[in-house]
């Protein structure tokens, strides 16, 4: 199988939103028509404070997306980069697609000059989480946010 990351094109709207409606399902979310073709939208801008995606393609086919985004930070000088969605069809999971977004992300960041990339995840997200403690660091932070 060959599988490949790239920046995503406007022939890949029905492709992406299928998988961010998968994202968003899996976390028990649900959003707007108007929020997809906003979001969408901001993918392919190039408004340096939006944020930028990637998808993945199994032999041709997407599988899966990342969304990014690089921001200023107190505590250093360079930007730091927040991986804010990550997301892999469940039927190709296993097959180091999640880990080769986040890998490309990586790459990313480091061209930019960014030294770190941070991400959230659920606490029961049990399967991401074993692939994020060998390719990241599990911090003490707990998230907390406006109700």
């Amino acid at each position: 199988m060959t599988l490949n990351i790239r920046p995503p094109c406007p022939d890949d709207r029905p492709e992406w939103g299928r998988l961010w409606a998968g994202y968003l399902a899996y976390y028990e979310t649900t959003l707007p028509d108007s929020v997809f073709d906003s979001t969408f939208a901001r993918l392919l801008g190039n408004d340096p404070q939006d944020f930028n995606g990637l998808i993945a393609l199994l032999d041709g086919r997407p599988v899966g997306l990342a969304h990014y985004l690089f921001h200023r930070h107190a505590w250093k000088i360079e930007n730091t980069c927040y991986l804010q969605d990550l997301f892999v069809d469940p039927a190709c999971r296993g097959q180091g697609v999640a880990r080769s977004l986040i890998e490309t992300i990586y790459g990313i960041a480091d061209a930019a000059g960014a030294p770190s990339v941070y991400w959230l995840t659920q606490e029961f997200n049990t399967p991401a989480r074993q692939l994020y403690d060998r390719i990241g660091t599990l911090t003490p932070f707990i998230k907390y946010a406006r109700p």
